[in-house]
């Protein structure tokens, strides 16, 4: 049913089609596939859209989940398949820079809003990202509002304020409440946890080389704007009680304990390792801390710093996708991988006078020319089961599957932009910064996944849009560019109807498999055939679904192997008297798929008109695929 629903709507879009990048070029959706993906199903919610998505291999929506705002930031996918989705809240709050949201909503697999939490005033702000804990709570990232006096009353350089105000992050830890609301019930402040060493006589002063478990409230790294450090990303380790945060403004990952009470994470004591709410370990640029210089720094305005989850390869290692702004030897993203110093005691390893370890990466994957995969904004990554890591190049809707050796087994663009899904072939708007097809992050599950086990997973068609079947080029015509973009996607029949898993290779074989089995094949020749609008008037021959020897002979109705007045005779008995025929392939005279006068009039005309030839011998009888060529065309059951 999915599939001839499918069918229909293709058949009858009347969505317009948008300008071709180039001819025949795909855009979006799935473009490669190789046998060593983890496979599985990739969830993410589109940037400028309000629907957030699950997809196969192939690019085929297998569930969509509905909301009524854009992502604000990220969303998790929980067990039993309810979504965890912040969202951005409509127009401009009085905080408001890239990564604002303000609401954070739970939506059941059906659809139905579950739960809404809104976290947004004059002086505190949700932004970018929320992560579930095991209890059912959430942690909410936020800014809060501090004036150009309590900024300068804390030890801020006036000069350093060109805003006039400033908003450090905080964390709140939110217990949800009925069906909209919560109680916040820990919260950790990073104004609690600053150094200064402008002024003796205000707080927080001190020697900032000698306190890394501080922030120096007037280091500003990319930026001295009012958005000053700019908490990308929120993780969340059971076993340790601890959070990540990434904070790409320092170009740095700073780890907090979570086991402290509130006024605890207020102070530098108290919690499972004793230091309140001071950071625990910080790595990326030693220079926020002045324990290293520029060659130190190995994050780049980075994204989506996790652990990798227990069980997987690498567990306990973080994992981080590096954007690579303004990185030595150009611009170019990366997916880095790290192992905190941590001693028998749990304690991260810190040498007096040194920087954070480690000096040397674990794992690193970079693009083949590394300026080729580069993100200014966003980003996610996931280690998966098998070893193989799936990043999200977030600012041009890239999601890439890597082997541990760095090779590409799978790669999908995002083909949903403000306005909904996008055609296939239709050029992405671009500014200098990102597409209009972003995407927060992308994450893969397996169909035993808690998240899905026991969902109907049965697919649909792809995401995008592709408005004329077998139109490649979306010209309006199905032409000679057509035919041969048909060619470089045509893979044959497999082994069994419907495929047990789509042959083809890439999203573009979409507008070639008519019959939507997972194959284009002769069958769905015949169709793209019919469907054939010229130039030139007729559609050329395709080799591989013309035989050499095939049963029927067009035109010969009574199947004496030659074509003359009597077939006129037998097609007209056929018609108008009842009389029994062979091959009903045969009688089709003018291979318009009926039996009718004009099949007739098409054989007279050959006869004794315009001498045209008559059409070859196409599917389904002619086109014998049987490997003995044994398909019988004096049965019409075989030959409708």
């Amino acid at each position: 049913m999915a599939r001839m629903t499918l069918l229909l709507l293709l058949l009858i879009s009347a969505i317009p089609v948008l300008a071709i990048a180039d001819e025949g070029d795909q855009t979006v959706g799935w473009f490669h596939r190789a046998p060593a993906t983890y496979g599985g199903y990739s969830f993410f919610a589109p940037g400028r859209d309000t629907t957030t998505y699950l997809i196969d291999e192939i690019g085929r929506m297998v569930h969509s989940w509905p909301s009524n705002f854009n992502p604000g930031n990220s969303a998790y996918l929980l067990e039993g398949g309810d979504i965890l989705r912040a969202a951005r809240i409509p127009g401009n709050p009085p905080l408001v820079a890239g990564g604002v949201g303000g609401r954070v909503e739970r939506i059941a697999w059906d659809g139905t809003l579950l739960w809404n939490f809104e976290y947004s005033s004059a002086q505190v702000q949700h932004h970018h990202d929320v992560e579930p804990l095991p209890n059912g709570n959430l942690l909410l990232v936020a800014w809060e509002l501090k004036s150009v006096a309590e900024a300068t009353a804390a030890g801020r350089d006036p000069a350093l304020l060109p805003d006039n105000q400033l908003w450090p992050d905080h964390i709140i830890e939110v217990e949800p409440t009925g069906n909209s609301g919560g109680t916040i019930v820990w919260q950790w402040h990073a104004w609690d946890h600053l150094v200064q060493e402008i002024d003796p006589a205000l707080p927080n002063f001190g020697v900032v080389a000698d306190h890394p478990e501080k922030i120096d409230i007037n280091y500003f790294g990319t930026t001295a704007g009012a958005d000053w450090l700019h908490v990308n990303s929120i993780d969340y380790n059971a076993e340790l009680d601890q959070i990540m945060l990434s904070v790409p403004t320092f170009a740095e990952v700073w780890i907090i304990d979570h086991s402290t009470t509130t006024a605890e994470a207020a102070s530098n004591s108290g919690g499972l390792r004793g230091h309140g709410g001071d950071l625990l370990y910080r790595w990326g640029n030693p220079r926020t801390y002045q324990a290293g210089t520029t060659t130190d720094q190995m994050l780049f305005f980075q994204h989506c710093a996790e652990w990798i989850d227990p069980g997987l390869p690498g567990a306990g290692n973080v994992i981080v996708f590096n954007n690579g702004v303004n990185r030595p030897g150009g611009n170019a993203s990366s997916t880095d991988e790290f192992i905190p110093p941590i001693d028998s005691g749990g304690n991260y390893v810190l040498n007096p006078g040194n920087a954070f370890g480690p000096s040397a990466l674990q794992w690193t994957y970079m693009a083949p020319v590394p300026t080729d995969l580069y993100g200014r904004i966003l980003g996610g990554v996931q280690r998966l089961p098998n070893g193989n890591t799936l990043l999200c190049e977030g600012a041009h809707g890239n999601f890439i599957e890597v082997t541990e050796s760095g090779s590409e087994v799978w790669h999908y663009v995002n083909p949903v932009g403000p306005g909904g899904p996008y055609n296939q072939g239709a050029s992405i708007p671009t500014s200098p910064v990102a597409g209009d097809n972003t995407v927060f992050r992308a994450q893969r599950y397996s169909s035993t996944s808690p998240q899905l086990s026991g969902r109907d997973l049965t697919p649909a068609g792809p995401v995008e849009n592709y408005p004329v079947l077998g139109d490649f080029d979306g010209s309006g015509n199905i032409a000679t560019l057509d035919f041969n973009c048909f060619a470089s996607v045509f893979t044959g029949p497999c082994s069994a109807s419907p495929c047990a898993d789509t042959i083809y290779n890439s999203a573009m074989a979409f507008y070639g498999d008519f019959d939507f089995d997972g194959d284009v094949d002769c069958a769905d020749w015949e169709s793209f055939h019919l469907a054939w609008t010229g130039p030139p008037t007729s559609a050329p021959d395709f080799g591989s679904c013309i035989f050499t020897d095939p049963l029927f002979l067009r035109g010969d109705a009574n199947l004496d192997q030659a074509i003359n007045v009597a077939d006129v005779v037998t097609i007209l008995g056929y018609l108008f008297q009842g009389q029994s025929i062979g091959c009903l392939q045969s009688c089709d005279t003018n291979d318009d798929e009926s039996n009718d006068i004009s099949d007739a009039i098409a054989l007279l005309s050959f006869l004794f008109g315009s001498g045209v030839p008559l059409p070859p011998p196409y599917p389904d009888c002619g086109l014998d695929g049987t490997a003995s060529g044994s398909l019988s065309c004096d049965d019409p059951a075989s030959c409708p």
